[in-house]
């Protein structure tokens, strides 16, 4: 993945063979836990949707590289990479389980790239005039959207394992800080 400082990305990856990636209530919990471990240091969530067999973010990337506990530079990639590697070795003692969980490169769109035209894979009509606006909308109600699409929930606040009921005020997550979020996405 490469990506630049002050951007923002939708950050996404899917079981190996599609197959399940969470199996039960802690394994979100313990993701979660992951995410603010490895994500956080480096930018600020705006969304997140976790699946049974897949995972999205959509993260301003604020640092590449910080200084970690032992004085070593780490990049945000390096994070990912550690925040799914400990979550496999949890779900393979886990499940006696082993080989790859997720596939094996996570994906990184750019949301307001300007260098060029941005694919349109949400399967939505963008306004073109206005891109820098209208990705960010259309990949934060995606993510959100996604469990009503699989035929989890009726609406995507009653699916837990996702940011949009904090932006309804249901639930308070320490992921999200909104008043940030409003700089991208209206909800």
């Amino acid at each position: 993945m490469l990506l630049k400082e002050n951007h923002l990305y939708h950050i996404y990856n899917q079981g190996n063979n599609r197959q399940r990636v969470f199996f039960n209530h802690q394994n979100y919990m313990f993701f979660q836990t992951k995410m603010l471990e490895n994500i956080l240091p480096h930018a600020e969530i705006i969304a997140w949707c976790l699946m049974p067999n897949h995972f999205h973010m959509m993260v301003y990337v604020r640092k590449l590289e910080l200084e970690n506990k032992n004085c070593k530079t780490q990049s945000f990639n390096k994070s990912i990479g550690i925040m799914l590697s400990s979550y496999t070795r949890a779900i393979h003692i886990q499940e006696n389980y082993s080989g790859s969980l997720f596939r094996k490169n996570t994906k990184a769109e750019c949301l307001n790239c300007m260098d060029g035209p941005t694919p349109n894979f949400f399967g939505n009509k963008i306004n073109i005039l206005d891109p820098e606006k209208q990705y960010p909308q259309v990949c934060f109600d995606y993510i959100h959207n996604n469990p009503v699409k699989a035929g989890l929930v009726k609406n995507a606040i009653d699916w837990e394992y996702s940011s949009a009921a904090i932006y309804k005020g249901m639930n308070e997550n320490i992921f999200i800080d909104k008043e940030f979020a409003r700089e991208f996405v209206v909800y």
